[in-house]
């Protein structure tokens, strides 16, 4: 499975952003999708994950009514949609599949969200 995500870049405080993730590979057995992020000198966080099946999510509470997770089954992409982005939203935002059954984990390369004040 490789991830290559997109959408990042720099913008004002209370502005929106939309990441992409694109998909390629066998996605058999992948059964979880998640956004993460990693701000400097902390550990990598979640953001947002969504199972795959039912389309269940589950949220930070950081981001919560702020950022959505979705994906676009046809085209093989995951979304994280941000709204009211706030300087503390600054990190690089990593997409992530995996298939927990099978013990499998995948990453993105990451794409980075600047937020400013």
């Amino acid at each position: 499975v490789q991830l290559v995500e997109s959408g990042g870049g720099l913008v004002q405080a209370g502005g929106s952003l939309r990441l992409s993730c694109a998909a390629s590979g066998s996605m058999f057995g992948i059964n979880v999708l998640g956004w993460y992020r990693q701000a400097p000198g902390k550990q990598r966080e979640l953001v947002a994950t969504m199972i795959s099946g039912g389309g269940r999510t589950n949220y930070a509470d950081s981001v919560k009514d702020r950022f959505t997770i979705s994906r676009d089954n046809a085209k093989n992409t995951l979304y994280l949609q941000m709204n009211s982005l706030k300087p503390e939203d600054t990190a690089v935002y990593y997409c992530n599949a995996a298939a927990t059954f099978q013990n499998r984990l995948y990453w993105g390369q990451g794409t980075q969200v600047t937020v400013s004040s």
